[in-house]
Formats: C-alpha cells, sequence, structure tokens
C-alpha cells in the first residue's frame, strides 16, 4: 500500500461517519489493528490531507477531531474506486461496532478556554446531529477547576440535560 491509499481510507472514513467527527486514535487505530502501515504514515497522511484542505482539523482537550471537508469530499469520489471492497466492507464493520463511542465522542465535548477576564471557561455542549443543543460556560478561577468539570462532564452529563429541561418547562403559572 503507498500513502494515496492511505489518504483515501481516511477520506472514506471520514465521509462515511456522516455528521460526526473522527479522533486521531480512531482513525489510527482502525489503519493499525489492521496492519495496513504504521503510524508515522498514518500521521503524514493526516497531516497533508490537513495542507491540502481535505481534511478539517478541531481540537478539544487536546484531542483533534477531523472531519472531511467539500473539497475531500470531491478528491474521494473521483478515487474513492482505488480502495478494494474488502477495505471498504472493514471500515463499514467498524462504524457497525463503534458507532456509540464515536457518536459519544462527537455529540459530547467539552473543553477549557480563557475569557477576556482571564478566566478559565469550561465549556460544555451536547451536540445532536451536528446541531448543539445544550451549551453551558462555565467561568472558575483556576485551570484545574476547570479541567475537573470537563471530566465529569461525560458522566453527568445526560442528567444535566435532563435537569435543565425539567426546570425550564415546568409550568410556573400557578405561582
Amino acid at each position: 500500500m503507498n500513502l494515496v491509499l492511505y489518504k483515501l481510507i481516511i477520506l472514506y472514513m471520514l465521509d462515511r461517519v456522516d455528521e460526526y467527527t473522527l479522533t486521531n486514535e480512531q482513525l489510527t487505530s482502525f489503519i493499525q489493528d489492521r496492519g495496513y502501515t504504521s503510524l508515522f504514515n498514518v500521521h503524514e497522511s493526516i497531516s497533508e490531507l490537513i495542507a491540502d484542505g481535505f481534511i478539517s482539523v478541531n481540537t478539544i482537550r487536546d484531542v483533534q477531531h477531523y472531519q472531511i471537508t467539500d473539497d475531500g469530499e470531491k478528491a474521494l469520489l473521483y478515487y474513492e474506486n482505488r480502495i478494494s471492497n474488502t477495505i471498504k466492507q472493514e471500515i463499514l464493520e467498524f462504524f457497525k461496532q463503534e458507532k456509540i463511542k464515536i457518536r459519544e465522542q462527537s455529540e459530547l465535548t467539552a473543553d477549557v478556554d480563557i475569557n477576556e477576564s482571564q478566566e478559565y471557561v469550561a465549556d460544555l455542549k451536547i451536540k445532536e446531529r451536528a446541531e448543539t443543543i445544550l451549551e453551558i460556560k462555565l467561568a472558575v478561577p483556576t485551570r484545574a477547576l476547570a479541567d475537573h468539570i470537563c471530566d465529569n462532564w461525560r458522566s453527568n452529563s445526560a442528567e444535566v440535560y435532563q435537569k435543565v429541561n425539567a426546570l425550564l418547562l415546568q409550568d410556573n403559572s400557578s405561582q
């Protein structure tokens, strides 16, 4: 296999994952677990795809999330036939097995920013089909506290979402 094929595999994966993103770990583990190539070649392929504008990257809490661009979709359309049906089937099987994990990693995000007041902000989001349905930004005095909030987000986000909905949808007309 060569670098062009690795790039096409990455583009194919990002195209088939629909509205979600894939992390560096997900891409590299798929390719390496099947013995297609080395970690170095995967990273070189990803770097070149970004430089060529075929994929975009968004870093959230030191985790890179990749998404195919319109130019990447066009390139894939022209060269997709270079990917064997066996590899395509392996990719689709991978998505079946990993669908819940991929969705969770794309739909729940937690990142730390610094606002104009130089406070740390835990930026917490729940997305559904690429649409943000809940976003909470909490300003806190330390990076450690912001990181702690972000770490707790994954395990508590569903409960927070339910409570916010219940509070905001309750009928207060009788008060």
